[in-house]
């Protein structure tokens, strides 16, 4: 649907007063898993996707479009001058304007716009702006990727606009203070979020790989989807670290109502050895991190542990690589929706993962 629209869409972006105000260089900085298009439009595709820019003046418009193969709303999460003004709504169909107002008196401004969803969610194309753009640069920093699924999307973890028995499920998400951003922007760095809701190694929450896609064979791809229709991922972000938070669905029981085999430690242990291969073809030099889920606990927690250290020994005499390490996360009672943790549940993740990371950064 939306390939049919884009040449429409590209006309509109030509002859636009909001894309004569793009012609700069050095005026949008884009994070994330995203899709550049002409005229500085882009989508914003994966969880806290973002686009930023400075701009002077009190005031400026932004374009934002919902794009999907169906129609329906989604959000962003806007941060201006360094403090979080709330989720929009971006409502199905056209790009929608949003007016944006400072309430200080600086000269010069900063506007952050963040995928609020996840990639299953579909896209956000960022389709331009009336602000009054100034250049801007990117700080070099250590750069992580968090490699997961709905806990690490901040999936379920935000019900403030809409109550978790409302809506729909991406209603309730709210990606910028998931984990994993809400700890890189207290230890200052980049980073970037590969994750999916449902979805695990070798299985997903209520199908065992039989009719949907499973981590491995989506990851390279740019939407984290086996469309071969969409761009590749070019892994030019190249992290430091790379954290993998994958197992819950795996270990998960499904709805109850669809038939779910035992959990199988042999094949999410080879799936988990194959996949850390093919992440270090990409990535030689990044350190990773394999960690356990605080949703699973008990004998599963312990069997989940007991695998990860496999996938970790599967290592031991690779000695071209950064040894594998294995961080554990607090057992946890979430209390966001569907059993997710919430928002505050995030940060108390955050709180018990940032120092371990901080420390091994800082030793590289």
């Amino acid at each position: 649907m939306f390939l049919k629209k884009m040449p429409i869409l590209i006309l509109f972006l030509l002859i636009s007063v909001i894309t004569n105000s793009q012609s700069k260089t050095n005026t949008f900085l884009y994070q994330g898993r995203v899709e550049k298009l002409q005229n500085n439009s882009v989508i914003l595709i994966g969880t806290a996707s973002s686009v930023s820019f400075n701009f002077t003046g009190n005031k400026c418009d932004i374009s934002l479009q919902s794009v999907d193969s169906w129609e329906h709303h989604n959000y962003v999460s806007l941060v201006l001058d360094g403090k979080y003004i709330g989720k929009i709504r971006i409502e199905k169909g056209a790009a929608q304007s949003f007016p944006i107002k400072t309430t200080s008196n600086k000269n010069e401004h900063t506007l952050e716009i963040y995928k609020t969803t996840e990639a299953h969610s579909g896209g956000i194309l960022f389709a331009g702006t009336t602000a009054k753009l100034t250049s801007i640069t990117s700080k070099k920093k250590k750069k992580i990727e968090f490699i997961g699924d709905s806990i690490t999307c901040g999936a379920a973890s935000d019900p403030s606009d809409v109550p978790c028995d409302k809506g729909e499920y991406f209603d309730h998400h709210n990606g910028y203070y998931a984990y994993g951003p809400v700890l890189s922007r207290v230890i200052g760095v980049d980073y970037l979020m590969s994750s999916v809701s449902g979805i695990g190694m070798y299985r997903n929450w209520n199908d065992e790989n039989q009719e949907e896609a499973i981590l491995p064979d989506v990851y390279q791809n740019l939407y984290l989807t086996k469309d071969n229709s969409k761009p590749k991922y070019d892994f030019a972000f190249r992290p430091d670290i790379i954290s993998i938070a994958l197992g819950t669905n795996d270990f998960s029981g499904g709805d109850g109502k669809k038939e779910r085999l035992p959990f199988n430690p042999e094949k999410y242990i080879s799936n988990y050895i194959n996949f850390i291969k093919m992440l270090y073809v990409h990535n030689p030099k990044a350190q990773i991190v394999i960690t356990n889920s605080p949703m699973v606990g008990g004998e599963r927690g312990v069997v989940f542990e007991d695998c990860l250290t496999k996938v970790k020994d599967a290592f031991a005499e690779d000695k071209t690589h950064k040894p594998i390490l294995i961080f554990k996360f607090k057992p946890m009672t979430p209390k966001g929706c569907s059993g997710h943790p919430d928002v505050a549940d995030h940060k108390v993740l955050a709180d018990e993962y940032a120092p371990f990371l901080k420390k091994l950064l800082n030793e590289k």
